[in-house]
C-alpha cells in the first residue's frame, strides 16, 4: 500500500516540479493529475485519495472553494506563489504551505510530515512505511529513512547537522532548528543551542550534563530549567 495523491494546479509546469519531486520517494503514489479543479472530484469519488497538493488560484475554482466542497478531506498541502493565504490556509487544517518555486528540502520537510501523519493515525498499519515513526534525511544525494526510535541525538555543525543514531551518523544541510520542528517534541528535546536529544535514550544526568549511549552531551544554561523538569517528570512517570 502507497500514499496515493493527485495534484491539482492550473499551470503545467507547476505539476511537472511536484511530480519531479515525489520521484524519490517511492511511498508516494500520483494517481492523477488535473489542471481543472473541477475534474478532480470524480476520481475522489472513484477511489480513497490519501493526499491533495493543491494550488490556490485558479480560473475554474480556488483552491479554498474546492477545499470546502470536499465530501471527505485528504491530507491537503497548499502549493502556491503567494505567502498571504497562509493564516487562512491553516484554518481550514492543511497539513503544509508550500511557497513556489518549492526547493527539494522544504518539499522533504513536507514528505516527512505526510509520513508521520499517516505512523500517527494508522498505528497498526502493515504497510512498510507505516510500522515504525521515520523521517528522511538528505546525505550525499540521497534519501536515507531513518527510524525515529534510532536517534540517539543530533549535535550541529553551522550549517550542517550530524544526526547520531544507533546505526551510524549522518550529516544533513540542515539547521538544527528546522530539523528539531520535524521531530514529535513528546520523544525529542533541544538541550542545547547545539543538541537536540532524544528523551527516551537519556541514561543520566549529572550537573548540566547528559549521558546517552556513554557520551556527555551538554545541557545549556537558558535549556537547563525546562530540560530538567521535562527529564524528571519522565522520570516519575516511569516510576508509575
Amino acid at each position: 500500500m502507497k500514499v496515493k495523491c493527485i495534484i491539482i494546479d492550473d499551470e503545467p509546469l507547476a505539476i511537472s516540479v511536484i511530480e519531479t519531486h515525489l520521484k524519490d520517494f517511492n511511498h508516494v503514489e500520483v494517481v492523477e493529475t488535473f489542471t481543472n479543479p473541477l475534474n478532480a472530484y470524480r476520481i475522489l469519488e472513484q477511489e480513497k485519495i490519501d493526499l491533495i497538493f493543491l494550488d490556490i488560484n485558479m480560473p475554474q475554482l480556488t483552491g479554498f472553494a474546492f477545499i470546502e466542497n470536499l465530501s471527505y478531506k485528504p491530507l491537503i498541502v497548499i502549493t502556491t506563489a503567494y505567502r498571504e493565504y497562509a493564516v487562512k490556509s491553516f484554518e481550514l487544517n492543511i497539513l503544509d504551505y508550500l511557497v513556489k518555486p518549492i526547493p527539494f528540502n522544504r518539499f522533504l520537510k513536507t514528505i516527512n510530515k505526510v509520513y508521520q501523519h499517516m505512523n500517527l493515525n494508522n498505528p497498526k498499519a502493515e504497510t512498510s512505511f507505516q510500522q515504525e515513526p521515520h523521517l528522511f534525511l538528505k546525505v550525499n544525494k540521497k534519501l536515507v529513512k531513518t527510524n525515529l526510535n534510532d536517534i540517539l541525538y543530533i549535535e550541529s555543525l553551522k550549517d550542517y547537522i550530524k544526526v547520531i543514531t544507533v546505526l551510524g551518523d549522518y550529516v544533513v544541510h540542515k539547521s538544527l532548528s528546522a530539523i528539531t520542528e520535524e521531530l514529535p517534541q513528546s520523544n525529542f528535546m533541544r538541550i542545547h543551542r547545539s543538541y537536540t536529544v532524544s528523551i527516551n535514550k537519556i541514561n543520566a544526568l549529572e550537573g548540566n550534563t547528559v549521558e546517552i549511549s556513554d557520551r556527555k552531551i551538554p545541557i545549556g544554561r537558558n535549556y537547563s530549567k525546562q530540560a530538567k523538569e521535562r527529564i524528571f517528570n519522565i522520570n516519575d512517570d516511569t516510576d508509575n
